[in-house]
């Protein structure tokens, strides 16, 4: 009989010799009480941090630690656990990675964005208006008339719907005389294409006005109507004529023919108030004066442009008596006046008025008082769009208005207003005035009621 095989018994918590390297670990870990397991890991995470210390002061000296050669395969291994264990041993619990560090400087950064545009968002809804800047470099084959006009505009030497107007047409007719027709191309179309970047360079130093825009649709249509078997010198002589015969019937004729019938309306002991300064407003001034009639002028002003000087200077020059205020003393004179004339920069078809910024409040205040408003306006002036406030289209006049001191102990350098870090300047030039404070509109064609301004067209015999 075969004797009984011999069983070898180990104690219940004692390590197996045969049994691999960590089975008899977990059996003892799991017979330890948790106090006595959490004291173990500690042991192990001291020593481990003991060991990469060694390990990274070695690496700083340039040698390694005794003992520790892994081979090529097991050393990038070996220093990816070295380094969990090291951070996991030196990190403190709450301390941030370096992802959550860039994450927090991410953080901070958007919310320093959000504040400066929380800041500035009172400006921002301003940022389509046409801001005043200086002309850049020309692009394209710009003609030096054109260059100095556009000058003109952005530094604002000419200012005034009449003036930008006329100003324009007069470089035109200096470009076309200049112009040569290339071979085989005829005037009609290639003249076209040349005013082209002329025109942009016009627009990218202030934004077309309406009159402008109305002038240029016409020299265009005069262009392509041209007789293509004309020679280039008698198509040249035909558009002079043309923009002359625009000029002198749509702008001078027209201003004479309001002088007559707003003159008109001014009578012997009248006040009679103007806002800024309109060259036709000032031309019925100065023809009712001339006609013998006994009246005075009340000249209403606001800052920047403060144009009234000057119509004042004219005025006061011919021997009308005048008297001088800014806009917020508009209240204490209103119950003085006779008849209210303005002037304007486009009128559209719903029958409000674009003038310049003031405009409105001083046609609303006479409202108010029963004082009649009288619009002198060209109809050449007149915009087929319908425009609800000056919010949607409007442009900034130029910075640099001077504060007057007194007694002038600075030096007016000192006194100009500019943008400065936590001071940021608007000025609108334009206002939008509605038609229902508006009594009459003076034009070539007749006087009009405000809600009859789109029978302007049909009286010049075109349609909408």
């Amino acid at each position: 009989m075969a004797p009984a095989p011999i069983l070898d018994v180990h104690p219940p918590n004692g390590p197996n010799p045969e049994a691999p390297e960590g089975q008899g670990q977990e059996k003892s870990q799991k017979a330890m009480t948790k106090q006595e397991r959490r004291e173990l890991q500690e042991k192990q995470r001291a020593a481990k941090a003991a060991k990469a210390t060694a390990n990274g002061a070695a690496g700083k000296q340039g040698g390694k630690p005794p003992g520790l050669a892994p081979t090529a395969s097991a050393a990038p291994v070996a220093g990816k656990k070295a380094g969990r264990s090291s951070d996991a041993g030196l990190k403190p619990p709450n301390t941030p990675t370096v992802k959550g560090a860039e994450k927090a400087k991410a953080a901070q950064a958007s919310a320093a964005d959000q504040g400066a545009r929380n800041q500035a968002r009172g400006l921002l809804i301003f940022s389509h208006f046409g801001l005043p800047k200086p002309v850049s470099a020309a692009k394209g084959d710009i003609h030096p008339a054109i260059a100095r006009t556009a000058l003109q505009f952005s530094s604002f030497k000419i200012v005034g719907a009449n003036a930008r107007c006329i100003a324009t047409l007069t470089a035109f007719k200096t470009v076309i005389q200049d112009y040569v027709t290339p071979p085989n191309n005829t005037l009609s179309r290639h003249l076209m294409t040349f005013l082209s970047p002329q025109i942009s360079h016009l627009v990218a130093a202030r934004p077309m006005s309406v009159t402008m825009g109305n002038a240029i649709r016409q020299v265009k249509l005069d262009i392509s109507g041209s007789d293509i078997d004309l020679p280039e010198q008698d198509a040249k002589k035909a558009l002079y004529q043309k923009i002359d015969t625009y000029m002198h019937e749509r702008i001078i004729i027209a201003d004479q023919v309001i002088q007559e019938t707003a003159g008109s309306k001014i009578k012997d002991g009248d006040v009679v108030l103007t806002y800024a300064r309109s060259s036709v407003v000032e031309k019925v001034l100065l023809e009712a004066h001339s006609c013998g009639r006994n009246f005075s002028v009340i000249v209403v002003d606001s800052r920047p442009m403060l144009e009234g000087k000057r119509l004042l200077a004219v005025l006061s020059e011919a021997g009308i008596p005048c008297t001088y205020l800014l806009l917020p003393a508009l209240g204490s004179v209103i119950n003085e006046v006779s008849t209210v004339f303005v002037g304007a920069h486009s009128i559209h078809s719903n029958g409000a008025v674009y003038s310049r910024a003031g405009t409105a409040l001083v046609a609303m205040m006479a409202k108010r008082h029963s004082v009649p408003v009288v619009v002198c306006c060209e109809t050449y002036k007149f915009s087929e769009s319908v425009q609800l406030d000056s919010f949607t289209k409007n442009e900034l006049a130029p910075l640099g208005d001077l504060f007057s001191s007194f007694p002038n102990t600075k030096p007016r350098e000192s006194l100009t207003l500019e943008n400065k870090p936590n001071l940021e300047i608007l000025n609108p030039l334009y206002d939008l005035t509605p038609p229902t404070c508006i009594t009459a509109v003076v034009t070539e064609v007749g006087v009009i009621p405000p809600n009859s301004i789109s029978s302007i067209p049909v009286a010049l015999g075109r349609l909408l």
